[in-house]
This record gives structure tokens, C-alpha cells and sequence, in this order.
């Protein structure tokens, strides 16, 4: 059944349209309480109001921190008006029935934001927590067969124009406190886990309880496939990630796209501008190609060509993303294969011009973290997450790259052979285990992932080389005198018997193995030089 809203109370701190949407409920009749800031501002733009301390008969008090905090607020957002009992108790103590509640908190995740590095003193944090406006929100949706709640300014137009039904249905009431407590729920998490970040040392390993939270940035078209239903959440802060990137043409995102996207960010961030161009091209999530621009220099469109020759054929429908400002040349060498987007930190204006002619290719820019490539991001603020049956799994963000480097053979690698066993090494990070990547003059000349086997790896890899360098003409496979990492340890000598064969004289990897000794055996009797770096880069 509709009800009718004869008394709203008013407290927003984002102010924006509030003076029209105060207006038109004076003009329909509705009584208005306000606070503070907000009163003020209806007062001077001649909206009448009466103050939240007439109603309770307190003033504010320690700044602010007490105002709605009262049961002459909570009682009339409470109060079951089907139950004699309670409209009694309103009477009795005179508290006014509150109909519309519009509450709009505190902008702790604005202060977030802007203070990625935690730079600021934790009071700035801490007195931009909300406390009177989520007690009132919560009252206000749990009673929400008698009261409706607006948490944000999408909703005036609603509200407006139920008056003119004469009231709210259920079903809008409905609709409006699932968004409340879910809005609350982002609000607190993240205030959560910014505190699990400015106080470490406050719980030892694990938190015994973890929030997620997000707004909707767009609902998407479906899932991974047609008949799955998908949508895509921004956490806080606004400013990182591919949730804070501009697309400037092409058609919406799918979900499959910001996935693969994702990877590329990912991938294309351990490549800082500062040192060399840098191109990769991802495929279900999976490079496809990685390359440095030749002799570490600046040339994007290089780099790709170089990155595109990998494996041309996987490419095909793939991201891609760079380090560098995309230019015309590099825009021009991109559009000349189908691609779905391209990611980049910035665009210039030819090159925007020179994609402009694909109108279904996606052109993203977004913030790399500065030359660097590296966010003053908080892991804790982006962690890794997945779901499970029945919960989630949790893990902090795998942003290191190897623990100590050690040559375990009898050979030494070649000062080339080590800026190509690095180089690789960072892939094998990206690419889906079992992950083998061979690399040669820092580009991918082979990659095999998502195998159950570690062989099988290698030798995926070294056949799409095999293949690559057929279709370039070239008499010998790309594998010849390249290295190759190892995502995690070898089994057994097998698999670097494989990479010894496709052609490779050095390889990276972890080590840890039970046979290691039987490895680097084979290694030293193929003459090629190993080296662990203690460290395991499983990705699933």
C-alpha cells in the first residue's frame, strides 16, 4: 500500500540538488527537519525547516559528533504506526512520525581518495566517520513498511514523483532500503579495511571478520557467458584501478573485456615508463605477447610489432596495453589487427584521431601510479578475492617479484641472458600455471599456460615459436638462444630437457624442488645456466 510522506528529515553532506528536491516537498506539503549545515543552507534559500534540537531538545554538541543520536529522531523512524503501543509511546513523549529520511554520510571515502599514502594525520580519517547519519539510515530501512530512505541524489526524481501518486508504494520502499543498507555496508568497509591498513600491528595474521564493499559503475550486458547475469563494482578509492579509467570511444564493456583488461593493467604496470617501451597483448586473460621496444628504447609501435610477432594468431581479438602515451604510429600498427581495447596512461590527439576510425574499439587511459608504474596503494585496499562455495577466499596482492637471485649452475648467464631471464620472470608472474615463457632481446618468443603438466608447457610454447618463426620465414624456430622462466619448480628433469631442446641457454625459476640436484644435473650437462629465485608465482 502507498504511504503518504507528510514529515522528511533532511541531513546531507553532498548538497547537490538538495535545494530544488527541499523545495518541491515544501510545495507538496511535507514538513522538514534539518541539521546543521543543511538547515542553514534551506533556511537561506527561503525553504522553511525546523532544527533537529527543536524536535529533541538537546543542542549539538562535541562538534557535531551528537546531534540525531535521540529518541525523538529514532522513535519517529522506529515507530511502527500499526502498533498501538508505539504510536502511543510517540504521543506521550511527543515525538513527530518521520516519513522520509535523506541522509547522505560524511565523505570518508572523498578523504580516502585523497589521501592514498595515509600521509595525513588519522584524525582527518577518523572525524570524516559517520555515526549519527548510518544509525538513522538503518532505523529508516528496517521500518521501511512505514518509512521510505534516499541515500543519494539518484533518488529525489523518485520520491518527487511518488508524491504526486500520493506516497510511496512498498515495493519502492523496498527497493530504497536494500540500496541503504547496502550503501552503509560499502561505507563501513571501507572504513574497515582502511583501518586494517593505518594499524597493522592491530590484529596478528587474518582478520577475524572482512568486508567488501562497491558501487554499481555499470551493469553489464551478462557474464562470461549470455546466460550469467554481471555487473561491475567500484570499491574506494575512486582514483585507482580500471574502475577509475575513461574510455573515450567504442561500444560499453564487456564483462569478459574489463577481465582481460584487468590482466593487461596488471601485466603492463611491472614495465615502468621510465625505463623502455613496453607493449603486451592479453587473450582470456592470458599474454599472448610482451615486448620491450628495441635496445630499451621509446618505440611503442615497435615494441608491439615485436610483441604481435609472439603469437599473431592468439592476438587476434585481444587487449592490449602499453606504458607509454599511445602515439600515432603505435595507433596506427594497433588498429591494423582486430583488437577489442587498448589500454594506455594517456592518448595524443592524432593517435585518438587514428582509432577513431575503428568505432568499435575501446580506447581506456588511466592512472599508472606515475613513471614508476607503482600505486601508493594500500594492499588491504585491493586485495585479491575470490569466491568460493559457501565464502571467499582472500590473499594480498602478489606484488613481489623474487626473493633472492642465486645461480645454481655450473655456467653463468650472459649479462643479456640475465635482463632476458628478468624480463621473462615477470611474465611468468601473469600467465595462468603451469606457466613457461621463452624470451628473447626482452620480447616473448613462446608461452604456454594453463597446463596440468609443467611439460606440456614448455612444449606448447616452444611449438607456437616453432610456428611463428614458419610464418616469418625464418629457418630456425624463435627459441633458438632464447631463456625461459618457470613459474614454479621442476618436477622433475623433464620438463627442462624440453626447454634445452626447443633451443634456450638459460632458464629462471624458483627452484624448491625435492629433485632440484637431478635438475641442475641436467642443466650443467646441456650447458645451460639456471638460476632460482626462491620465489613461487602460482596463478590460478
Amino acid at each position: 500500500m502507498k504511504h503518504p510522506i507528510k514529515r522528511a528529515l533532511i541531513s546531507v553532506s553532498d548538497k547537490e540538488g538538495i535545494i530544488p528536491f527541499a523545495l518541491a516537498l515544501h510545495k507538496a506539503g511535507v514538513e522538514i527537519i534539518s541539521t546543521g549545515g543543511t538547515a542553514q543552507l534551506l533556511k537561506g534559500a527561503d525553504i522553511p525547516c525546523r532544527d533537529v534540537a527543536e524536535i529533541t531538545q538537546w543542542a549539538e554538541m562535541m562538534d557535531g559528533r551528537v546531534k540525531t543520536l535521540h529518541p525523538a529522531i529514532h522513535g519517529g523512524l522506529l515507530a511502527r504506526r500499526d502498533k498501538p503501543d508505539h504510536t502511543q509511546a510517540m504521543d506521550t513523549h511527543n515525538i513527530p512520525a518521520i516519513d522520509l529520511l535523506v541522509v547522505n554520510l560524511y565523505p570518508f571515502e572523498a578523504v580516502l581518495d585523497q589521501n592514498l599514502d595515509n600521509n595525513t594525520d588519522g584524525d582527518t580519517h577518523i572525524e570524516n566517520i559517520d555515526i549519527g547519519g548510518p544509525a538513522m539510515i538503518r532505523g529508516a530501512a528496517k521500518n521501511h513498511a512505514f518509512v521510505s530512505v534516499v541515500v543519494e541524489a539518484a533518488d529525489y526524481d523518485l520520491i518527487l514523483d511518488a508524491l504526486q501518486q500520493g506516497g510511496t508504494d512498498l515495493r519502492q520502499r523496498q527497493y530504497l532500503a536494500q540500496k541503504a543498507f547496502a550503501r552503509v555496508a560499502a561505507y563501513d568497509a571501507a572504513i574497515s579495511n582502511w583501518m586494517a591498513g593505518a594499524f597493522p600491528k592491530c590484529q596478528e595474521g587474518a582478520q577475524d571478520w572482512f568486508a567488501i564493499g562497491g558501487r554499481l559503475k555499470e551493469a553489464l550486458r551478462y557474464g562470461e557467458n549470455p546466460h550469467q547475469q554481471a555487473a561491475f563494482y567500484a570499491t574506494a578509492p575512486k582514483r585507482l584501478g580500471l574502475a577509475a579509467a575513461t574510455q573515450h570511444q567504442g561500444k560499453a564493456l564487456s564483462y569478459n573485456n574489463i577481465n582481460d583488461a584487468d590482466a593487461a593493467f596488471a601485466l603492463i604496470r611491472e614495465f615502468p615508463a621510465c625505463e623502455a617501451a613496453a607493449v603486451c597483448i592479453i587473450k582470456h586473460a592470458n599474454p599472448c605477447g610482451v615486448a620491450l621496444a628495441d635496445n630499451l628504447g621509446d618505440d611503442l609501435a615497435g615494441a608491439f610489432a615485436r610483441a604481435l610477432a609472439c603469437d599473431p594468431v592468439s592476438a587476434f581479438g585481444g587487449i592490449i596495453a602499453t606504458n607509454r602515451p599511445l602515439d600515432k604510429q603505435a595507433a596506427e600498427a594497433m588498429t591494423a589487427i582486430f583488437t577489442e581495447v587498448i589500454i594506455a596512461p594517456a592518448a595524443d590527439a592524432e593517435a585518438k584521431s587514428v582509432i577513431a576510425a575503428k568505432k568499435n574499439l575501446r580506447l581506456l587511459t588511466l592512472d599508472y601510479g606515475g613513471d614508476s608504474g607503482k600505486y601508493k596503494e594500500d594492499e588491504h585496499i585491493t586485495p585479491h578475492i575470490r569466491s568460493v562455495a559457501g565464502g571467499f577466499l582472500y590473499q594480498n596482492q602478489d606484488k613481489a617479484l623474487l626473493d633472492k637471485i642465486e645461480c645454481v649452475t655450473k655456467r653463468q648467464p650472459s649479462d643479456q641472458e640475465m635482463q632476458d631471464l628478468l624480463f621473462a620472470w615477470k611474465i611468468a608472474k601473469h600467465v595462468k600455471s603451469n606457466a613457461i615463457i621463452y624470451a628473447k632481446d626482452t620480447a616473448t618468443v613462446g608461452i604456454g599456460a594453463g597446463q596440468m603438466s609443467r611439460l606440456d608447457s614448455a612444449t606448447i610454447a616452444a611449438h607456437k615459436a616453432e610456428v611463428a618463426a614458419k610464418n616469418e620465414g625464418l629457418a630456425e624456430p624463435l627459441t633458438k638462444g632464447s631463456v625461459a622462466a618457470s613459474d614454479a619448480f621442476f618436477p622433475f628433469a623433464d620438463g627442462l630437457l624440453a626447454i634445452a631442446a626447443a633451443g634456450s641457454t638459460a632458464i629462471i625459476q624458483p627452484g624448491g624442488s625435492v629433485r632440484d640436484a637431478e635438475v641442475i644435473a641436467a642443466a650443467d650437462d646441456k650447458n645451460i645456466a639456471m638460476v632460482f629465485t626462491n620465489m613461487r608465482h602460482f596463478r590460478h
